[in-house]
């Protein structure tokens, strides 16, 4: 049965990191763990192979693996959003249509990086993915990463396609969503594209966050989304406050912090690829302090265990 986007891109989603193993292979069985870990925690959706994944680092080959085992993992209880980045507008379309043979529900599609394109070509890309695939596409606006950022007058020209449902915004403007809002379609999400901004821009009309704390934590952040979206905005706060040290940690070094955290809660091995290298003593003795931090309140399942 066909779920519109809107019912599931919303709410924490968690961005999942590829396991490694010792032999630096992917391994399935820690990933599927993930997945399942979500899973149970009643997420609405994951993404899979992109910043968390450290996609560029994986083969196209890896890639449709990656997102088969979430597929196979997932059996429909949650969707599964993949990412297809490449700065590359050929191969950015064929990671999409590995996804989508590969069972995933949405492609979530970056602004090509380094080339730093014209906002005319920025449209061509994100029409020609969404052109070769019939699934959804979410858009991913990260300047940070990219250099040239996701205009709001391209954004409000690709959504005259319905193909184009949501967007992970990483520009770090909370505004945006209430700035747009009467402008987007009904149906189409705006998510904070990381941690540091998600507390005010979901209070600040947006739709969620595509997160790497949840990871971690899953239940407390949909906790916090829930109390936002309750009016609950003081309990919220608090809850989130005693998160941010955390974030702090993740969001400084991404995604080594995050592999680093789940392997202290042995969830798996922190081993990352290069160009990323695992977190060093001074960045692991600080999730250790983070998570010393939030212990007392038994705010996340393993943590102080």
């Amino acid at each position: 049965m066909f779920i519109p986007p809107a019912a599931w891109f919303t709410g924490f989603i968690p961005d999942l990191p590829t396991p490694f193993d010792a032999a630096d292979a992917v391994d399935l069985k820690a990933f599927a763990a993930l997945c399942e870990r979500q899973v149970a925690a009643g997420v609405p959706a994951i993404v899979v192979c992109e910043t968390a994944g450290e996609a560029p680092t994986l083969s196209p080959a890896e890639q449709e693996l990656v997102i088969r085992t979430a597929v196979d993992v997932a059996r429909g209880r949650v969707r599964i959003i993949a990412g297809a980045i490449s700065n590359a507008t050929s191969h950015a379309i064929e990671l999409a249509r590995r996804a989508e043979a590969a069972g995933a529900d949405a492609v979530m599609s970056v602004v090509p990086a380094y080339n730093k394109p014209m906002q005319e070509g920025t449209l061509a890309h994100f029409r020609a993915v969404a052109g070769a695939i019939g699934l959804p596409v979410i858009l991913h606006d990260v300047p940070s990463r990219t250099l040239r950022p996701l205009a709001d007058e391209t954004l409000l020209r690709l959504v005259e396609s319905r193909q184009f449902v949501g967007l992970r915004d990483g520009s770090g403007d909370i505004t945006r969503p209430m700035r747009l809002a009467r402008h987007l379609p009904a149906g189409f999400r705006s998510l904070s594209g990381d941690d540091v901004t998600a507390f005010a821009y979901i209070a600040d009309g947006g739709d969620g966050a595509i997160s790497e704390v949840a990871n971690i934590a899953p239940d407390l952040c949909r906790t916090i989304f829930s109390q936002v979206r309750q009016g609950r905005l003081q309990s919220a706060r608090y809850l989130h406050k005693r998160l941010i040290p955390l974030v702090t940690c993740l969001s400084r070094e991404s995604p080594a912090a995050l592999k680093g955290a789940l392997g202290m809660l042995g969830l798996m091995r922190p081993d990352t690829r290069l160009p990323i290298v695992p977190l060093n003593p001074a960045g692991q003795a600080e999730i250790a302090r983070a998570f010393a931090a939030i212990a007392d309140e038994e705010l996340i399942d393993g943590v102080g265990a």
